[in-house]
């Protein structure tokens, strides 16, 4: 047999929950002016919540006694479950805490390029373990859609030259440019043709290797070449810069790749620096998250960190 049970329904969205903190008040004052000097309110205004109070409740809620205002039972059965639901909508509309990085153990995932692993990963990572010793982090490689990493949540943090942003960037996605970057040539140190300095014509007559990250045709130094009528011979593309030099060292190619990378890695393998015959425009690395943790305390923390260490690499 089929029981139906009626119900009388409440829906919040009809009831002033501002009476709730009024009920919370008159039960533990058991007094309507101390009760509205608890929370603010004036004795009339009190009293008016009281009788909206009742009449919400279906119940006198307090009621005169020879010791004074006392709760009925309906009152001392919802006084618990009341303090603890106005405890937890304090706790959703507080301010988060501090973010305390000594204490923290949590893991942040940073999509990136081997360039910023190289350049500025070292000293960020020597930062972050000095201030947050149990924080970790897991690197990934920059996709073709890092909008989408980020708005779905695979990934923190960007940092890098990235692909797939237009102007304005899409929507939820924020930026700070953090690295500004300049190019420079390098040649093995006993080339047999690049003397003290590298021409124009030794750039164009050489071949080149080409670091092409996502293997896409073509270069900033290409584009170069391109407005002054000229072409190069790339011989060898490969995809990470941390290769490249080591290529040079046992060849007569010539690399044109970042000033940091090359001032990382040159003297360890004997290669000569050199100011590239054409004008070739910097880069920028910059730092991307979205709008989901732009205000998470732990998140403006280490985008804080990270900015501050850019400025000294």
């Amino acid at each position: 047999m089929l029981v139906i049970v009626n119900m009388h329904d409440v829906h919040l969205s009809g009831v002033d929950l501002n009476l709730l903190v009024a009920l919370r008040a008159l039960l533990a004052e058991r007094h309507v002016t101390r009760a509205a000097a608890r929370i603010g309110l004036t004795q009339p205004a009190m009293s008016h919540a009281l009788a909206r109070l009742r009449e919400l409740l279906g119940d006198p809620i307090l009621v005169r006694t020879p010791q004074g205002m006392q709760p009925t039972p309906r009152a001392e059965a919802i006084a618990a479950p009341l303090e603890r639901a106005l405890e937890d909508v304090e706790r959703i509309v507080a301010p988060p805490e501090p973010f305390r990085p000594e204490r923290a153990t949590r893991r942040f995932r940073i999509a990136t390029g081997d360039y910023v692993e190289l350049v500025f990963f070292p000293a960020f990572l020597s930062r972050l373990w000095a201030a947050a010793p149990q924080i970790d982090v897991r690197v990934s490689n920059l996709t073709a859609r890092p909008a989408a990493d980020l708005a779905e949540g695979r990934v923190d943090l960007s940092i890098g030259v990235l692909p797939g942003y237009g102007t304005p960037p899409p929507r939820g996605i924020r930026s700070l440019r953090i690295i500004e970057e300049r190019f420079v040539c390098v040649v093995r140190h006993d080339h047999p043709i690049v003397k003290k300095r590298l021409t124009l014509d030794e750039f164009v007559a050489l071949p080149h290797a080409l670091v092409a990250p996502r293997g896409e045709a073509g270069s900033i130094v290409d584009t170069a070449l391109a407005r002054l009528g000229k072409r190069r011979r790339v011989a060898i593309e490969i995809p990470h810069f941390l290769v490249a030099p080591h290529i040079v060292r046992e060849t007569d190619v010539v690399l044109t790749l970042a000033a940091r990378v090359a001032k990382t890695l040159a003297p360890a393998l004997g290669l000569r620096q050199l100011a590239p015959p054409i004008e070739i425009a910097p880069f920028t690395m910059a730092m991307v998250w979205h709008d989901r943790q732009h205000a998470e305390p732990a998140h403006v923390w280490l985008r804080a960190l990270a900015a501050d260490v850019a400025k000294k690499i």
